[in-house]
């Protein structure tokens, strides 16, 4: 019987393990090529490029825009075929593209094309995918001519007329949503989409920091852009050779500082992996070539191989090396250094030692900050003398230089003339000069200045010297209670020179008579609201606007520290989709809040435990899609972020035209610094909506807001409480309860009965799979407030497709039945025939 279970077992595990192969083949198998603004297929290096106007079950985009095409194009570049068509727009474009969640290269392929009545050197555009700010303000010719610009300056013949931005995403939900966007005024174009899954991992989370340890940069969790692929000291490498991944790997020659500082070498012997994990990271044939130094002998074995290349500003980087001895048969014969911006990322680097052997492929990654004042990045190798190696030599087979996102956004913002010349920085030049000159000119005035004082000084007279030293003075913003008593009763409030949160306040300082008289001395008639830090009042202001007013409890949890950082919060946020604060009272030990009125109160009211009509299925998804906006600004828009940490139904505000907005900002925390992954803290927050992971490690994340939006979403579908101790044990906590269901694929069984028959099946499909990824036990798997939004908006879109149709079939039907009755009525052989109307009456 034992046996028999044993070998059940065993055939229940490789099933799952073949299944689980099946569904990486189909991932693995699952391109997408978009040739945009072309109504056929091309095919290139066996590659189809489907048509955006083709029919496609998984590849859909907005109606906006025009498709443009040309005959003929200059250059030589393989995409040629594709690249004669493009498609424009001058409002916001999205392509959505259905796929496995997963990691994905995703390519943009731009290459200008003659319009009618259009100048392309006129187009400016962005670019975003799931919410990951990809591009801003880019010009594509201007970059071309830029790059072409600085090849040249390196002795290499240019002709690029096309440019390619390659991205590496990793896509937690099952679409994928590119957005472009014009600027104002102007417009943009794209060619072709690329969308390519990545089996193998591509990047460790765990990698070397230049002069530093190993860290962990989660960058599974981060946008990635590739700025740079160099196959050094070989060929280019074309797409179709790199045929996992169709890669661009371009010779390295035009970005040597001295070309001839490095030998090529090759060695076409059969070349393996120093590990199998790493057969995605780069072809063999970049492991075949190789450049090694020359005249190792001269400037006393100092002499470097050095590469120098341009890259954005304020950025992380990782750059991956890529090495394979080709010579050696034996450790410690080629030992050298690694320089990264002129600081040492690694002595003593030996690549037989390291890789395993001769012919192994091999690669090193390197983490690097580039500060905002920096605008290139230097890779440079060179022998290390101190080592004992028996040869003072180094080795580079291929290089690639990463950008990382910082804050949801990998966008930077570079204006090039129509000639390629840099704008902003040539600007950024005339202003150094200036400041310069300024400097110059404040230190010649500072000395003059200087002078004049000790003169004087001697001068002065000793009693008055006395009484301005004397040790009773203190600087004002030192007594607190002296700067609040005496602001200005209708001002912005105190200056604070230690930083603290009354210097950042902004909005009105109301009198304690002015709010007394605003609620009728707190008429209890007036209270629209009871929450943990007290009452809210509906009020009425001195220029006659509405107002809601939250008077603090003295015996709430919630007291100063909470008051200080609502005020701070929303002094500093401004967005449709967060509540305004008008302003703050704090006298006599009031601590009052006086917000914007929101009419239609908490979305909880509109759900469950009130009178007012449900809300319809297309109402729900816009304050939902409003809401995550107003969280995504939250998070993305400060430096660090902000984490809400108090995200629920009762604090999503609805205005007079159900606009909705985030209120409630008293627990809210500046979220991790770039060298921190979260922000360890004491838990706080609502029952019901808490991270269990947040609970049980103390580490708050913007992913922990995350969370507790999901459950808001279940909350939102399925009109109930989040904790019901009255029900089932099985159903007392939504969250748990709604997961099941979810996970059956049968979320439409607990659905509010309001909505049952008036929503699309398809759009509650998708709604409830990202209400699934949301409430995923870990973090790292939760998609981000951009990724959460953007299939918020799909799943809207689906909503209104089907209304739509509803509505266009219900019209069709409508216009049938009467012409049915009219053509009754005249084959009646002249009898007095009833009306449409009549027939209805009787």
């Amino acid at each position: 019987m034992e046996k028999l279970q044993c070998r059940q077992v065993r055939s229940l595990f490789f099933l799952v393990i073949m299944f689980v192969f099946i569904r990486i083949g189909e991932a693995q198998s699952q391109s997408f090529l978009i040739n945009c603004g072309a109504n056929s297929s091309v095919n290139i290096d066996g590659r189809k490029w489907v048509g955006d106007l083709v029919r496609n079950s998984n590849v859909s985009f907005s109606s906006t825009g025009m498709a443009a095409s040309t005959d003929s194009l200059s250059g030589d570049s393989i995409y040629e075929p594709i690249y004669k068509s493009a498609r424009i727009f001058k409002d916001g474009l999205n392509y959505t593209v259905e796929v496995i969640p997963g990691n994905y290269i995703v390519r943009l392929h731009f290459c200008p094309i003659p319009l009618e009545d259009l100048n392309v050197n006129d187009s400016l555009f962005g670019a975003a995918a799931n919410g990951l700010k990809l591009l801003s303000q880019l010009s594509v010719p201007g970059e071309i001519a830029h790059k072409n610009l600085y090849l040249q300056s390196s002795g290499e013949n240019a002709s690029s007329l096309s440019l390619i931005k390659e991205y590496v995403l990793g896509i937690k939900l099952d679409v994928l949503v590119i957005e472009l966007i014009p600027s104002e005024g102007s417009f943009g174009f794209i060619n072709a989409i690329e969308v390519v899954p990545v089996v193998d991992r591509l990047f460790e989370d765990t990698i070397q920091k230049v002069a530093g340890n190993d860290m962990d940069f989660n960058l599974s969790g981060r946008g990635i852009e590739t700025m740079y692929r160099l196959n050094v000291g070989g060929p280019e490498i074309k797409p179709s050779q790199d045929s996992d991944l169709w890669r661009m790997w371009e010779v390295d020659s035009s970005y040597m500082i001295t070309a001839n500082a490095g030998v090529e070498i090759r060695n076409s012997s059969n070349i393996t992996y120093a590990s199998m994990n790493d057969s995605s990271l780069a072809p063999l044939l970049v492991y075949e070539t190789a450049r090694t130094m020359s005249n190792t002998e001269v400037l006393e074995k100092r002499f470097n191989m050095s590469w120098k290349f341009e890259v954005d500003p304020d950025f992380d980087y990782v750059v991956r090396l890529h090495f394979c001895e080709l010579l050696y048969d034996s450790a410690n014969e080629r030992i050298f250094k690694i320089y990264i911006n002129n600081r040492t990322a690694a002595n003593t680097f030996d690549v037989f030692a390291r890789a395993g052997g001769r012919n192994r492929a091999y690669h090193q990654d390197y983490f690097d900050a580039v500060s905002s004042k920096t605008y290139t990045l230097w890779i440079q190798l060179g022998p290390d003398t101190a080592a004992g190696a028996s040869g003072t030599d180094a080795l580079l087979s291929g290089l690639e230089i990463f950008k990382l996102s910082r804050n949801g956004n990998l966008a930077y913002v570079e204006k090039y003339d129509s000639a390629g010349n840099s704008v902003s920085r040539s600007k950024s030049w005339i202003l150094w000069v200036g400041i310069g000159a300024g400097i110059a000119s404040a230190v010649i005035l500072a000395a003059v200045f200087t002078l004049v004082f000790y003169i004087r000084k001697n001068r002065r007279d000793k009693s008055s010297d006395m009484k301005n030293n004397s040790p009773g003075w203190r600087p004002l913003f030192l007594h607190k209670g002296i700067v609040n008593s005496t602001a200005n009763a209708k001002g912005t409030g105190s200056q604070n020179p230690n930083g603290s949160t009354s210097s950042t306040r902004s909005g009105k300082r109301f009198t304690l008579a002015e709010i007394r008289c605003a609620t009728n001395n707190f008429d209890e008639s007036l209270v629209i609201g009871v929450g943990g830090f007290g009452k809210v009042y509906k009020g009425e202001i001195e220029d006659g606007s509405l107002a809601a007013i939250k008077r603090a409890n003295p015996q709430s949890e919630q007291g100063l520290a909470e008051f200080e950082t609502e005020i701070e919060m929303l002094s500093r946020l401004r967005h449709r989709h967060l509540v305004s604060l008008i302003g703050f009272c704090e006298e006599q030990n009031e601590m009052i809040l006086v917000y914007e009125y929101m009419a239609n109160g908490t979305l909880r009211s509109h759900l469950f435990g009130s009178d007012l009509p449900p809300l319809t299925w297309k109402q729900r998804l816009d304050v939902c899609i409003g809401a995550a906006r107003g969280l995504h600004y939250l998070h993305t828009g400060a430096e660090q972020g902000i984490i809400h940490r108090d995200i629920k139904t009762t604090n999503i505000l609805l205005d007079e035209n159900f606009v909705a907005k985030m209120s409630d900002f008293g627990l809210s925390k500046t979220g991790p610094s770039m060298e921190h992954t979260h922000v360890s803290t004491a838990v706080k927050g609502s029952f019901g909506y808490l991270d269990p992971e947040y609970f049980r490690r103390q580490q708050l994340t913007e992913k922990s807001d995350v969370y507790s939006f999901g459950v808001v979403l279940f909350e939102v579908v399925c009109a109930r409480a989040v904790i019901n101790p009255t029900l089932p044990k099985d159903q007392i906590n939504l969250a748990e309860w709604a997961m099941k269901w979810q996970r059956q694929r049968s979320l439409e069984t607990i659905i509010d009965p309001h909505l049952k028959g008036n929503l699309s099946l398809e759009s509650l499909e998708k709604f409830g799979e990202i209400a699934e990824k949301c409430l995923d036990d870990e973090r790292k798997n939760r998609p981000t407030m951009g990724e959460v939004l953007w299939h918020l908006e799909y799943v809207l879109q689906l909503q209104e497709a089907w209304m739509h149709a509803n509505d266009r079939e219900n019209s069709f039907s409508g216009c049938q039945a009467l012409a049915e009755v009219e053509e009754e009525r005249e084959i009646r052989n002249g009898k007095e025939v009833p009306t449409l109307d009549e027939e209805k009456s009787k």
